[in-house]
């Protein structure tokens, strides 16, 4: 007879609420505990041999510290999908030690689906990438704030000056844009500090994701070189994509990678009846920005040149070969649905979901062969 002990988690900043589902079918709180190590230890060396001790909590704000310490105890741990955790119909009432109870309860049935915990290489990279996306959101809303200021207040650049947030258009901004008033005179050099700032904070960022790269293990640095052999893709991309995916050889088709992403269409079917709707947008919300992104590239004609053929010296002609089938088809499939009548952010969602398989070619490819070598 089974003698595992499952242990749900409603993880807090502060508290941690405890149940245990016993072998024999009870379901029971454990009770609150401090979020912090010495208590957690204490609460392992209670409940039993740490080898009969499984624990899950939801993914939150939290992060994974907590599966770290459970894991350096000896607790087998998983991270939970909140999404995916079974919810009865009517039920109304929600508090910790009840979500802690229902945690226990479906994963002793085996109910509940796990999260892909990133290493400590995985989660700085990414956490690296992140503050990259905040920055440039930053950078967005600042120049939205200077150059509405400036149209409220009439200033239109020379006609010598083609776009907004040029080089020219800047030092027209610093040169010629003043105001008699000290009140607007101050809220024009407060806008174009945070506009100058967020450049500078963007620079170092990537200046340290250089840096990054460069120290990460060889086979992360393989896959996102590789990855730069599609076109739209990057070393920002690339990094981005592996980050966030970790080793893209733990799908074990294209397909399951489709559906992590949230790319793929949702659908009410009953009987002969099927219908299809927007895509899910489950999963990860910052590899599906990037794949969107770099989709946008293939409404061009196929062409290998300038920055690309740069990134593709030194790749393994199998390499080079599916990122020329990508752009083929997927520059085929763009036309195509034009020619339908499909909006572009339409199109452009179906080839990225599209992108996606080849993505997962090229990484697997690498992983194989990295592997192989260290083998």
């Amino acid at each position: 007879m089974s003698k595992v002990r499952f242990l749900g988690l409603d993880v807090h900043a502060d508290t941690i609420s405890v149940a245990v589902a016993e072998p024999n079918g009870e379901v029971r709180s454990y009770g609150v505990i401090p979020n912090r190590l010495e208590a957690i230890r204490r609460m392992v060396k209670k409940l039993g041999p740490r080898g009969e001790l499984r624990a899950c909590y939801e993914a939150g704000p939290t992060g994974y510290v907590l599966y770290w310490q459970l894991s350096s105890l000896g607790v087998r741990c998983e991270v939970i999908a909140p999404t995916l955790i079974p919810v009865k119909a009517g039920d109304r009432v929600k508090t910790d030690r009840r979500d802690a109870e229902r945690l226990a309860r479906s994963y002793r049935a085996g109910d509940l689906t796990a999260v892909w915990v990133p290493d400590a290489d995985h989660e700085a990279l990414r956490d690296l990438m992140r503050a990259r996306e905040d920055a440039r959101q930053d950078q967005l809303r600042a120049r939205h704030r200077l150059g509405k200021f400036l149209l409220r207040h009439g200033q239109r650049p020379p006609e010598s000056v083609k776009k907004n947030w040029t080089q020219k258009y800047m030092q027209w901004i610093h040169s010629q844009v003043h105001f008699d008033q000290p009140a607007l005179e101050a809220t024009l050099l407060d806008y174009v500090h945070e506009v100058d700032h967020a450049v500078e904070r963007i620079q170092r960022l990537e200046k340290a994701i250089d840096e990054a790269v460069q120290a990460a293990p060889p086979a992360m640095q393989a896959v996102i070189e590789a990855l730069q052999a599609l076109r739209g893709v990057a070393q920002i991309t690339a990094v981005s994509i592996v980050s966030e995916l970790g080793s893209l050889s733990r799908f074990s088709n294209p397909r399951q990678l489709m559906g992590y992403s949230g790319l793929v269409s949702s659908e009410r079917s009953s009987g002969n009846r099927i219908q299809r709707g927007s895509i899910t947008k489950t999963g990860n919300a910052h590899l599906r920005r990037v794949i969107v992104e770099a989709a946008w590239a293939y409404q061009f004609r196929p062409w290998i040149g300038g920055y690309l053929l740069k990134r593709q010296q030194g790749l393994d002609q199998v390499i080079k070969d599916i990122a020329w089938k990508a752009q083929g088809r997927l520059h085929t499939r763009y036309k195509k649905l034009a020619a339908r009548g499909k909006n572009k952010p339409q199109i452009v969602t179906a080839i990225g979901r599209e992108l996606l398989g080849f993505i997962w070619a090229i990484a697997v490819q690498t992983e194989f062969k990295h592997q192989s070598k260290a083998a």
